[in-house]
C-alpha cells in the first residue's frame, strides 16, 4: 500500500512562496530504501517521515533525493502545520537523529505558525582553508566580504559553512562551482553554504547552497536559520535578539524566517508558516 504523501511549502511570505516538503504522517514499517525512493521521487530537497511512538510522540527521519539528512527545519516546520491542521495547535515534541526537536504551533492573525526549538546551536571561525576553498567555488576575492560578519562554521543539528557579504548585489549574483563546491562540503561534512548580506542589524538577506540535497539551491532553510541565530550570538550580538531572515527572492520564491535568540539556552527558535502545495507544484524549485 502507498503511504499518504503530504506536500506543503514552509517558510511562506504570506500566501507565497516557501520551501516544499514532502511529509509522510505514518511511515511506520518503512525502511531506508524506501524513505530514499521516495524521497526522490518526489524530488523536493527534503521529506519528512514521521514514525508514531507508543507513547504518542513522534520519532521523524529526513531524506533529501539522495541521502539521509540528521536535522531538516522547513520539512519539520512542515510536519508539525500539517498535524496542527488535523489536530489543532499546542506543543509537539519530536524525537529526530540529532535530538529532540521541541515545536510550539499557534493560530495567529488567521495563520497556523509553528516555532521549533532547535538542537544546541554554535558556531566556530572558519579556517582560511575552509573559506578559501568557499570563495574560490564562487569565485569571489576576499574584498567581498563584510568584516562585521566574520566566516564561520554553524552547527544545530548539521553544520553550515556560514559568509556574509558586504553588498547585496553580490548575493544577488550567487553562482558557484557546483561539482567544486560538492566535494568540499562532502569533504568537510557541511549541509549548506549559507550565505548573507545585512540589512540591517535585525533583518538580513540569505540564499543557500545545497548540493548534499542535490539541489543547487534552497529558498528556505530552518536547519541553517538556527545555526546564523547561533553563530549572531557567538560573534557577539545582543543574547535577546529576533531577526528576521528574507530568502528566496531571487529564486522566485520568497520566504520569511523568524529567528529567536533565546536568553539561557543553547538552541534557538525558528518560526515560519506553511502552505499546502499540490502534486506537481512548486516541484524542483532548487533545481541544480
Amino acid at each position: 500500500m502507498s503511504p499518504d504523501i503530504l506536500r506543503y511549502a514552509a517558510f511562506t511570505d504570506g500566501s507565497v512562496g516557501g520551501n516544499p516538503a514532502g511529509v509522510v504522517l505514518d511511515a511506520g514499517g518503512m525502511v531506508e530504501a524506501e524513505m530514499l525512493a521516495i524521497a526522490g521521487a518526489i524530488g523536493y530537497s527534503e521529506t519528512a517521515f514521521a514514525f508514531p511512538q507508543e507513547d504518542g510522540s513522534l520519532r521523524l527521519r529526513f531524506f533529501s533525493p539522495l541521502a539521509e539528512v540528521a536535522f531538516c527545519g522547513h520539512a519539520t516546520i512542515a510536519t508539525a502545520i500539517a498535524i496542527t491542521e488535523s489536530h489543532g495547535p499546542g506543543p509537539l515534541r519530536f524525537d529526530s537523529p540529532a535530538g529532540l526537536v521541541e515545536v510550539a504551533t499557534q493560530r495567529h492573525d488567521g495563520e497556523l505558525w509553528a516555532t521549533l526549538t532547535s538542537p544546541p546551536a554554535s558556531s566556530r571561525p572558519a579556517t582560511e582553508n575552509e573559506l578559501g576553498e568557499t570563495l574560490d567555488a564562487f569565485g569571489w576575492q576576499r574584498d567581498v566580504l563584510d568584516d562585521r560578519y566574520p566566516a564561520h562554521v554553524g552547527f544545530a543539528g548539521n553544520h553550515h559553512m556560514i559568509v556574509g557579504l558586504r553588498d547585496r548585489a553580490t548575493l544577488s549574483d550567487f553562482d558557484y562551482d557546483y561539482d567544486s563546491l560538492a566535494a568540499s562540503m562532502s569533504h568537510h561534512q557541511w549541509t549548506t553554504v549559507h550565505v548573507f548580506a545585512a540589512r540591517s542589524g535585525s533583518e538580513f538577506d540569505v540564499r543557500n547552497a545545497f548540493p548534499p540535497g542535490g539541489v543547487r539551491e534552497d529558498p528556505a532553510t530552518g536547519a541553517a536559520a538556527a545555526a546564523f541565530g547561533g553563530y549572531l550570538r557567538t560573534i557577539g550580538s545582543p543574547v535577546n535578539l529576533e531577526v528576521v531572515l528574507r530568502q528566496g527572492q531571487d529564486m522566485g520564491s520568497p520566504s520569511r524566517l523568524l529567528v529567536s535568540i533565546v536568553p539561557g539556552s543553547e538552541s534557538v527558535r525558528v518560526s515560519g508558516t506553511a502552505r499546502v502545495i499540490s502534486a506537481g507544484a512548486d516541484d524542483r524549485v532548487g533545481g541544480r
